[in-house]
C-alpha cells in the first residue's frame, strides 16, 4: 500500500537561526566554530560582595567595570553580537538605595565608556521598556546609541529593564496595533517586534554564579541557544571562564531538531 505524501506545516521553523557560525580566531584556544552572539546573565555582584566584606553596591560597582573587559575579550575572541543583562524588570522589587545606586553606576559606566566603544567599533544596542527608566538615564542611553552608531565590529546589546516575557508582550501589542491579521503572524512577524529585532539569535548564552536559569532573559531568541553555566561571580568573571564556555560549545552539535 502506498503511503499518502507527507504534509508538512508551512510555518515550521527554520533548521537554524542567523549566520553560520564564525571560525575560531588565531588567538583563541582550541580553534573551532565560534558563535556569533553571546548572551551572558551576569550573576553574582551581591554574593561577591558579601564574601569580600563590602558594602553590595561596590558588588555592582565590580560587576560593570567587567563589562569593559568583557567587550574588548569579545572582541579579541570574534564575537559579532554580545548581550548582557544589566537590569531585569524584576529588580524594581530590590530597596531604593539599591536600585537608585545600580542606576546610577550604569549611568556612569555609559558616560565614562561611550568614547572608548567608539574607538573600539563598538555599537550599542538597547533591549527593555526605556520609559520607564528615570529620563537622565535615558537621555545618557539616547546619546550612546547615537555615538556609537557607526560600529562594525562588535554590537553590543544591553538588557536594561528587560524582562522576556514583557518583550513578547510588547511585540504582541505593536503587532495588533499594526492591524496584522492573524493569518499572517508567524515567528518572522514576531521576531520583527521584538527589542532586539535585526540582531541574530544567541547561539550561546552564559550564566555565571553557578545558577542553571534563564531568570526571564531573551526566553524567545534563546530557543536553540547552548547554555553554559559557570561557578564563578560575575565580577570573578575572567579570560579563562569565557574561553571555556567557547570551547564547550565548540564541542557540541547542534542539530536543530534535524
Amino acid at each position: 500500500m502506498s503511503r499518502a505524501q507527507l504534509a508538512r506545516p508551512t510555518d515550521a521553523p527554520p533548521a537554524a537561526h542567523g549566520e553560520p557560525l564564525a571560525p575560531g580566531t588565531d588567538d583563541a584556544p582550541e580553534a573551532g566554530p565560534r558563535p556569533n552572539h553571546v548572551a551572558i546573565i551576569m550573576d553574582g555582584n551581591r554574593r561577591w560582595a558579601r564574601a569580600h566584606g563590602v558594602p553590595e553596591l561596590e558588588g555592582h560597582a565590580a560587576g560593570v567595570d567587567k563589562i569593559r573587559w568583557l567587550v574588548e575579550h569579545a572582541i579579541r575572541r570574534g564575537i559579532a553580537v554580545l548581550s548582557v543583562y544589566a537590569f531585569s524588570r524584576e529588580n524594581w522589587a530590590r530597596s531604593d538605595d539599591e536600585v537608585t545606586g545600580l542606576f546610577s553606576l550604569l549611568d556612569q559606566a555609559i558616560r565614562a565608556e561611550t568614547p572608548e566603544l567608539v574607538r573600539q567599533g563598538v555599537r550599542v544596542r538597547v533591549s527593555g521598556r526605556l520609559a520607564e527608566v528615570p529620563a537622565d538615564i535615558r537621555g545618557s542611553i539616547t546619546e550612546a546609541l547615537a555615538a556609537t552608531d557607526g560600529g562594525t565590529r562588535l554590537t553590543l546589546n544591553i538588557a536594561f529593564n528587560y524582562a522576556g516575557r514583557t518583550e513578547i508582550v510588547d511585540a504582541v501589542r505593536a503587532i495588533v496595533a499594526a492591524g496584522t491579521p492573524a493569518d499572517e503572524i508567524d515567528e518572522a512577524t514576531i521576531a520583527a517586534h521584538l527589542y532586539t529585532a535585526g540582531l541574530p539569535d544567541p547561539d550561546l548564552v552564559i550564566r555565571t554564579g553557578g545558577e542553571q536559569r534563564l531568570s526571564n532573559f531573551l526566553i524567545w531568541q534563546s530557543a536553540y541557544a547552548e547554555f553554559h553555566s559557570c561557578a564563578a561571580l560575575w565580577p570573578d568573571f575572567d579570560a579563562g571562564a569565557f574561553d571555556t564556555a567557547l570551547e564547550e560549545f565548540a564541542r557540541r552539535s547542534r542539530r536543530f531538531g534535524t
